[in-house]
């Protein structure tokens, strides 16, 4: 018997009632979405996929959006309870879970698909991200976040095969971008 990947789209995660949604580009997707588990799982976390955001045309693929034509970045999308985890300390970890430092690249992952970003619902959640772009921006001493901070417009899921990915395939590729930082190791790399 020969293993095919399951090419169809995995079915959206939707925001319910008391839970709020999130979604960052922030490299790879797999990695993106191991970190963000292994840090929130337990603490306010209900659910994360992975898909494509911030493009032009409907329905993308893999296949689509790493010839980065399609303007898609690879993202992640989270829900999570605002009243145990807040918008502000998911993208304070954003930033210090990647290098946001370097334009449409993480380790040797190249090209606008795996561009740091922020996509925001709302008026509101774009003051936070701004606000807590300036806040990291001060750690990251001598060198520019490149982060995009972007209207969300659609999420297509990924197919299905890329979903918990590394949980899947425990030796599968991994960012080594991946990692929490801590702010003083952040500084103390920006001297």
């Amino acid at each position: 018997m020969s293993y095919q990947k399951d090419t169809t789209s995995a079915e959206p995660i939707v925001s319910t009632q008391g839970n709020e949604l999130a979604t960052f580009g922030a490299g790879c997707f797999w990695g993106v979405e191991k970190v963000f588990k292994r840090k929130f799982a337990n603490r306010g976390l209900s659910a994360i996929q992975v898909g494509y955001c911030g493009g032009s045309n409907g329905t993308p693929s893999y296949q689509q959006v790493c010839s980065g034509t399609t303007g898609h970045a690879e993202a992640v999308q989270l829900q999570y309870d605002p009243k145990v985890l807040t918008l502000a300390e998911l993208i304070d970890f954003f930033y210090r879970m990647h290098d946001p430092t370097t334009l449409n690249r993480q380790g040797g992952d190249a090209g606008t698909q795996y561009r740091s970003a922020i996509f925001y619902r709302n008026d509101v959640d774009k003051q936070i991200a701004e606000e807590q772009t300036k806040v990291a921006q001060m750690h990251f001493k001598t060198a520019k976040i490149q982060t995009t901070i972007e209207p969300m417009g659609a999420f297509w899921p990924a197919e299905k095969y890329h979903q918990e990915y590394l949980d899947k395939n425990p030796h599968g590729y991994e960012c080594a971008m991946h990692y929490e930082r801590t702010w003083e190791s952040i500084e103390a790399a920006h001297k």
